[in-house]
């Protein structure tokens, strides 16, 4: 465990994202709380809100709740066997395990900077609009007088 134990309520304030959302992301797996109180309220450590950052940085980029459930899979055993790696000099995982769970990152990692490209020329696009009709208004607004 790392430590300190938020309620939902900071948590939600942290990650920006509304109780509705995070208890939601709850029901379908994605984020567990790591303990709960003697009466029964939510408590989330660091790690659950850095889960909770990693899945709101991947829903404006369009990724469904079992997109996301496969990549915090993928690198939920990466980092288990990481961390067994470390206290034992030897992973759990095999040269092919590790590979195939390496090449599920790099292909959500692929997927995400072709989503970050199409933003990127929609927002210049809706840039070029606001522009448009700030020149239009400019052009059009009445002459003040001194």
């Amino acid at each position: 465990m790392d430590g300190k134990h938020m309620q939902i309520g900071e948590v939600a304030a942290r990650t920006e994202l509304s109780l509705r959302t995070i208890r939601h992301y709850e029901e379908t797996g994605l984020v567990i709380p790591s303990a709960r109180s003697q009466g029964g309220f939510r408590l989330y450590t660091e790690t659950d809100v850095a889960r909770l950052m990693v899945i709101r940085r991947m829903k404006p980029l369009g990724f469904t709740l079992g997109q996301m459930r496969d990549l915090l899979d993928a690198t939920d055993r990466l980092d288990a066997d990481d961390a067994e790696d470390a206290a034992n000099a030897t992973g759990r995982l095999d040269a092919d395990e590790r590979e195939a769970l390496l090449e599920r990152v790099r292909t959500y990692r692929q997927a995400a900077a072709e989503q970050v490209e199409k933003l990127r020329v929609q927002l210049s696009r809706a840039e070029d609009f606001a522009d448009t009709l700030s020149a239009r208004l400019d052009r059009n607004a009445p002459a003040t007088r001194v």
